[in-house]
C-alpha cells in the first residue's frame, strides 16, 4: 500500500515522542488533536494498489481447510517408561491409589488382588505384567488407579501417570516396531506420535480377553 505523506508530529513531539508539543496542554492526548485526526483521514483515503487488492482477493477466494477432530479417542497413560493408550469408551474413572488386598489361592501375577472404588470391590490387575513391561509398582505423586470396563467386565489398574484424552485417525498410526517386547507387541494395534513420545495404542478387546482368562 502507498504511504501517504503526513505530519506525524505525534511520533516526534506528541505522546509517542518527547511530549514537547504545546497543544498537549489543551488536548491532553494526540488522539484528541485535529492534526492526528487529519492524518488518519489521509491514510484511510489513500488509493489501494491493484496488486494489493488482487493478492488479497486470491487469498480470500481460497477454499477454507477445516480442521477435523480425529475419529478415535483414547486416554493416554504411562506404565514405568512406556506410554500407552486405551479407548476412552473403556475408561470409567480415575481414582487415587489405595490398598490392594490379595486373593487367596491366586497364583497369576497379572491379578494383584481386589480394591474398593466408591464402595465397590474391583479386581486389581497389573497391566505391566500382562504386557510384559518391566516396571516397578506404580507410585509417586502422579500415580493413579484407572477403572476400565468393557461389556460388563470391570477392572482397575495402577498407572504411574494418567496424561490426557487424545483424538486421532487410524491413518496417524505407524506400525509396531520390531524392537517392541513380544508380549507388548501382541496387544498393540499401532504407534501414535504424541508430544515427544511414541504411544502404543492397545487392543482393548484382546486385553480384556486375557484379563478374564487370568481370573479363570
Amino acid at each position: 500500500m502507498n504511504r501517504v505523506p503526513a505530519n506525524d508530529c505525534w511520533k516526534r513531539i506528541g505522546v509517542w515522542g518527547d511530549r514537547s508539543c504545546p497543544e498537549l496542554q489543551e488536548h491532553v492526548h494526540c488522539r484528541n488533536c485535529p492534526v492526528y485526526s487529519a492524518g488518519a483521514a489521509r491514510l484511510l483515503d489513500a488509493a489501494v494498489p491493484e496488486a494489493y487488492l488482487a493478492e488479497h482477493a486470491r487469498l480470500y477466494a481460497q477454499a477454507k481447510v477445516l480442521a477435523k477432530p480425529g475419529a478415535r479417542s483414547v486416554m493416554i497413560f504411562r506404565l514405568g517408561t512406556e506410554w500407552l493408550a486405551l479407548p476412552t469408551t473403556v475408561f470409567g474413572e480415575v481414582a487415587p491409589l489405595r490398598a490392594v488386598h490379595s486373593l487367596p489361592h491366586q497364583r497369576d501375577n497379572v491379578v494383584a488382588g481386589v480394591t474398593s472404588i466408591r464402595g465397590e470391590l474391583l479386581v486389581c490387575v497389573s497391566l505391566a505384567t500382562a504386557l510384559g513391561i518391566a516396571a516397578a509398582p506404580a507410585s509417586g505423586t502422579t500415580a493413579r488407579f484407572a477403572v476400565v470396563s468393557r461389556e460388563g467386565d470391570r477392572f482397575v489398574f495402577a498407572a504411574d501417570e494418567i496424561a490426557e484424552l487424545y483424538r486421532f485417525d487410524d491413518g496417524d498410526l505407524s506400525p509396531v516396531p520390531a524392537t517392541l517386547a513380544l508380549a507388548q507387541a501382541r496387544y498393540t494395534r499401532g504407534m501414535l506420535a504424541w508430544r515427544t513420545q511414541s504411544v502404543g495404542i492397545l487392543d482393548d478387546q484382546l486385553l480384556f480377553y486375557t484379563l478374564n482368562r487370568c481370573l479363570a
